[in-house]
């Protein structure tokens, strides 16, 4: 068993409570079962987390429809071999732009948008360098199961400028790669970007 096994069986009990509810809504009994299952995963992450079981409970009362993963974008930029990186405001680590999706955005329109409000460079995204199920890469434990796409994005213009969740944006080279806010890109994931900027025929990395 992983380090983070509890939080995978959370995360699934708690998938199946959201999609049970959706689609039991007119079977009290079958509603409270699901409650109950809810219950029991917002319990096991208030066990192994700062957060409150309510805090919990509250936000996957939130959660409506069938449960499917949540997508996190993030544009990989390259200007004289340097990879663009941004602060965050939240932890004052670095990391690759990008968040999550919005509803009504292509993958690619996300990714261009996401850097461009967060570094103020204008971009172009042209391949997807990996897709990695969040859990696996070893990132902090997050409450929901959550994919990250890499896209690389050729730089097509703009100006270094500060956002409403960072505070500064920079090229870096690979020796010169600042403390990094690694609940959202990790070490080996920069290098392993830096290794496809140098080999631009690899195949997407994935899972």
């Amino acid at each position: 068993m992983t380090d983070l096994q509890w939080l995978e069986w959370a995360q699934r009990l708690q998938s199946l409570a959201q999609s049970g509810l959706t689609y039991n809504k007119d079977h009290p009994f079958e509603v409270e079962r699901y409650e109950a299952i809810s219950k029991i995963a917002a319990e096991m992450m208030a066990a192994q987390s700062s957060l409150e079981e309510v805090q919990l409970q509250t936000l996957f009362a939130g959660q409506k429809g069938y449960a499917t993963p949540k997508i996190d974008v993030r544009g990989v930029v390259f200007r004289d071999n340097k990879i663009l990186l941004v602060k965050e405001l939240s932890d004052g680590g670095w990391t690759l732009p990008g968040g999550f999706a919005d509803v009504g955005d292509t993958p690619s329109e996300a990714v261009e948008r996401e850097v461009w409000e967060e570094s103020g460079f204008q971009v172009k995204a042209d391949k997807i360098l990996a897709l990695y199920d969040r859990t696996r890469q070893g990132h902090p434990p997050y409450i929901f199961h959550l994919y990250k796409i890499f896209f690389h994005c050729q730089l097509l213009g703009g100006f270094a400028a500060d956002s409403v969740e960072t505070e500064g944006a920079a090229f870096f080279a690979k020796e010169e790669i600042p403390p990094l806010s690694i609940a959202r890109v990790l070490p080996r994931q920069i290098m392993r970007f830096f290794d496809h900027h140098e080999h631009p025929d690899w195949p997407t990395d994935f899972d």
